[in-house]
């Protein structure tokens, strides 16, 4: 089994451990100048900016996943964003226009389980750059908002591996470039490991820099509340997006996810929720073409199915989502968190936060060698 398999069956892991719960209200670190405090109510409500329209449409472009050729990179990778591009013409064909485009997590770079740090570095992309800049154009053209997962180099954190889930706007401004929260960390076989850097992974540092209302991220956009995650079956997660008022949550995933997880986002916090897979992909070579694609859906608040592919092949999943009427009666989850405080406080992750601060494994089998002393859990 490789990652694309996992990632349907993996198990998630709560990453909560016993924190200073007081600090999250305090910038945290004066000294560097960015990042701040959490921003969230205790009432009931959350913060929100102005609507542009009643009634939204989103478009989940279920697409290809095809990795780049690192000898032929700048073609293979700009071939992969222009069939992105041919897809946004098509979500805003006969149909009618979508407000939101939402693409799964690799739709740039393809994935490849066989690059180490350096080839996937080199895969992944710069944000803005050239091929941003394709996207924004055709979100001018149709003034259509994108949201799109890749692997991102940045220059603010050298010899990392970003996974990157970018919101882009309108008018082709990247408004959002949210981290994935957290990798699964002793659960695939072989004794690999994931080695991109994620918020849990750099911690301390990430929150000195961006400040702790960034590690749960929400992006108020004229189109709704809107969170991303290309986390898989972590609930608590989601929980936090809503208590912090998300009202749209979309997740990415590549190579599969287990469709309960995405319906019960919706189910427990009463938000709308969508997912973006991958769909067939005969023009990956790695795979075979059928390898966890389809099943991207988006579901209502409560978790009843707006609507979902009906094939594993490229399609467009959309919906209407009337967004006044919902945030007329929306409130944050009820969740009674003084009944189980305590035991959040005590309880330990088997993988503790800022493993990468110090050391950046350079392929899958060095990141499970390296990770593999680090479990606080009895063995």
């Amino acid at each position: 089994m490789d990652r694309r398999t996992m990632l349907g069956a993996g198990a998630g892991i709560a990453a909560v451990s016993a924190l200073d719960w007081t600090s999250f209200a305090s910038p945290a670190s004066a000294a560097t100048g960015h990042g701040g405090p959490l921003q969230m109510e205790s009432d009931g409500t959350y913060a929100t900016v102005p609507l542009a329209k009643p009634v939204i449409s989103l478009g989940v472009a279920q697409s290809r996943v095809v990795p780049v050729e690192l000898d032929n990179l700048k073609q293979t990778r700009m071939a992969n964003v222009q069939h992105m591009a041919d897809l946004i013409d098509a979500a805003n064909g006969f149909s009618g226009p979508r407000d939101i485009i939402f693409f799964h997590e690799f739709p740039i770079t393809g994935y490849n389980h066989r690059w180490d740090l350096k080839e996937a570095r080199r895969a992944a992309i710069e944000l803005p750059g050239e091929e941003s800049e394709v996207l924004a154009a055709k979100a001018r053209e149709y003034g259509s908002w994108l949201v799109f997962g890749s692997y991102v180099r940045d220059p603010d954190w050298p010899e990392r591996l970003l996974s990157i889930t970018t919101i882009m706007n309108g008018q082709g401004e990247i408004v959002a470039k949210h981290w994935k929260a957290r990798n699964l960390k002793g659960f695939f076989p072989g004794g690999r490991e994931l080695f991109t850097a994620t918020i849990y992974d750099l911690l301390d540092e990430y929150v000195e820099r961006y400040g702790w209302d960034e590690v749960i991220p929400i992006t108020r956009t004229p189109l709704g509340n809107l969170a991303t995650s290309s986390t898989q079956r972590e609930p608590e997660i989601f929980r936090a997006m809503a208590m912090k008022g998300a009202e749209i949550i979309l997740r990415t995933a590549t190579g599969g996810f287990t469709p309960l997880d995405i319906q019960a986002t919706s189910l427990y916090n009463g938000v709308y929720t969508a997912v973006a897979n991958n769909s067939a992909s005969p023009e990956n070579p790695y795979y075979f073409a059928d390898a966890g694609g389809g099943k991207s859906a988006i579901y209502a608040p409560g978790g009843d199915e707006m609507n979902k592919a009906e094939t594993a092949f490229e399609t467009l999943v959309s919906a209407r989502i009337p967004i006044a009427d919902f945030r007329a009666r929306h409130r944050q989850p009820i969740v009674h968190s003084e009944l189980y405080a305590p035991i959040f406080e005590r309880y330990k992750s088997p993988y503790g936060p800022n493993l990468l601060a110090d050391y950046q494994p350079t392929d899958a089998t060095d990141a499970g060698r390296y990770l593999r002393a680090k479990t606080r859990w009895s063995k």
